[in-house]
């Protein structure tokens, strides 16, 4: 009898001081039952480019392992995302509430590209990068629904959630770009070989603080990519009516670019490890373009069809979809079997709905916590309060590394 082997079965994630086991990945073996090919090649749409002689391959190969990781975690980034937008409709979790279905091949691709020593930043739309980022599940959704078991001790949200090297979801349009800068800045002063990542969308591609990143990017050629997830529309509004040139990955100007099909998995994935390669070799800077597609509206506040037709969005789940194009590669090229890819959703559903139902059950943080954990080593040890004559004691809470 076939047994499904987890791939990473003690993996550990640590979420606000509170250390949590993430659920193993059903991954399965490649015996007759299962998949039939341990590895399989494939040609991706050609790439853009803007300012290089040669880009990403477009000819990639994956294995039956890495592929049914990918998939799983594509799988389970949209239940995710399914499971934020019920808890929202039912006022368990407050506040905004940005979901990331359509998405998921830009973080998932990239993410299986990057290293251990590469960071990660990016806007409000940050629930999946958490989780790929390290944090479980649970640290996710208790985060959403403010509990002490989130990895902002549920303090955060929606918006400010962090991990190792990951850092964070923000809320103020664009402002993670310079700081992704500061990042890579950092990479390069420590000499540790990373690469950071600062993802945007289209709706942030105009900001005026962007264009002062990337100056200085180029200057002191920081090991950088810009990411600009083109998913259509900024808010309510359109690409075609808020950019004068749609051409994300031009706009760096003195920075070479290069456009990805941000719905297929496998080009984000071979885009992401061209910028590696290029940002490591000391030329600098680079933009990336990803263009994707997002299913619901701006947040959970926006039905997101007052400014696109129902049609519209359906086209793009019937023909582009990340997760059924994915899965058909996989069936078609023998990489898994539909009794492999059963598996793998049913242990996603169990893992998201199990992470639900603790989002729900777990304690709130006390009011004493409302000064904790502002500085790693506060001089003072005292916050100011709501007058200068009523202070705060500073207490740290979460574990340090």
């Amino acid at each position: 009898m076939n047994k499904i082997i987890p791939v990473a079965a003690k993996l550990l994630s640590e979420n606000g001081g509170v250390i949590t086991k993430a659920a193993a990945p059903a991954v399965t073996t490649s015996q007759a039952k299962y998949s039939t090919k341990s590895e399989a090649a494939f040609e991706v749409k050609p790439f853009k480019l803007h300012k290089l002689d040669h880009g990403p391959s477009t000819k990639t190969s994956v294995s039956s392992e890495e592929a049914l990781d990918m998939y799983r975690k594509l799988t389970l980034l949209r239940r995710l995302e399914t499971a934020a937008g019920n808890l929202y409709k039912e006022k368990i979790i407050r506040g905004f509430c940005h979901l990331y279905s359509g998405q998921e091949a830009v973080a998932v691709g990239m993410k299986a590209a990057m290293r251990e020593q590469d960071t990660v930043i990016t806007a409000y739309r940050c629930h999946g990068w958490t989780y790929l980022m390290g944090v479980s599940a649970v640290g996710v959704l208790a985060e959403l629904t403010g509990r002490g078991t989130g990895c902002s001790r549920g303090k955060g949200g929606s918006m400010h959630l962090y991990g190792r090297n990951f850092y964070g979801g923000n809320g103020i349009v664009g402002a993670q770009v310079p700081l992704g800068a500061g990042l890579a800045f950092a990479h390069k002063y420590r000499g540790d070989g990373g690469v950071n990542f600062a993802l945007y969308g289209d709706g942030a591609a105009n900001q005026g603080q962007l264009f002062e990143a990337y100056n200085i990017a180029k200057l002191w050629n920081l090991p950088s990519v810009f990411v600009c997830e083109n998913n259509g529309y900024g808010m309510g509004t359109s690409k075609d009516r808020s950019s004068a040139s749609t051409e994300y990955y031009t706009r760096g100007d003195y920075i070479p670019g290069v456009w990805v099909d941000g719905m297929d998995v496998l080009a984000t994935k071979e885009a992401t490890r061209f910028a590696i390669d290029y940002c490591t070799s000391g030329k600098g800077p680079l933009v990336i373009e990803m263009e994707t597609y997002r299913y619901g509206g701006h947040s959970m506040s926006d039905p997101g069809t007052s400014y696109r037709t129902r049609d519209e969005v359906q086209e793009v789940r019937q023909t582009r979809d990340p997760i059924t194009s994915f899965k058909d590669k996989l069936l078609a090229n023998e990489l898994a079997t539909p009794d492999q890819l059963k598996e793998i959703d049913i242990a996603v559903r169990k893992e998201v709905d199990e992470a639900t139902k603790q989002a729900k059950s777990d304690a709130e943080i006390g009011v004493e916590e409302l000064s904790a954990d502002i500085y790693v080593n506060n001089l003072h040890n005292e916050i100011r309060g709501v007058t200068p004559m009523a202070p705060l004691q500073h207490i740290s809470v979460a574990q340090r590394a």
